[in-house]
């Protein structure tokens, strides 16, 4: 598995294809942050309705990073389509087959074919802290105001 340089300038996310009609996910512009990721089969999502969505795609993500699986802009802006759990996360140690599960929260169907753009994937890194539990954390000025505590 190819190592992170310092620079990321030639890191590289190791993909083994599961069905030979999966498309390889690639960025849409030379500077986008995310890759596209593609159903491997069509499919339609009702609305209300939620749709477990496969790529075809198993990963090997370096340790230290994940895989955040997120929403497309102009399936939410145009048809209400969201990645449900976004970002869904793929950790470094899973080797099963990337999906991504969509929710239609537009009135009409969400029809997509095999091939089709449904979800976009980002590498990020990933922080490994200890939980630790303590007796007191430390004070702040907000304290425990949550929901809106802090204003408009």
């Amino acid at each position: 598995m190819a190592t992170p340089s310092p620079d990321h300038a030639h890191a590289q996310l190791q993909l083994r294809r599961l069905r030979p009609e999966a498309k390889l996910p690639v960025r849409a512009s030379e500077h986008a942050s995310c890759f596209d990721l593609c159903a491997v089969e069509a499919g339609v999502v009702k609305p209300g309705e939620r749709a477990f969505v496969k790529t075809g795609w198993a990963m090997a993500v370096p340790p230290g990073y994940e895989i955040q699986v997120r929403s497309r802009s102009g399936h939410a802006a145009k048809s209400g389509v969201f990645v449900l759990n976004s970002p869904g996360t793929v950790d470094a140690d899973y080797r099963g087959e990337v999906a991504v599960i969509l929710f239609n929260t537009g009135a009409s169907d969400f029809t997509f074919a095999a091939g089709d753009r449904i979800a976009q994937m980002a590498i990020c890194p990933v922080l490994m802290w200890d939980a630790v539990e303590v007796n007191e954390l430390p004070d702040t000025k907000r304290g425990a105001g949550g929901f809106g505590s802090t204003g408009r």
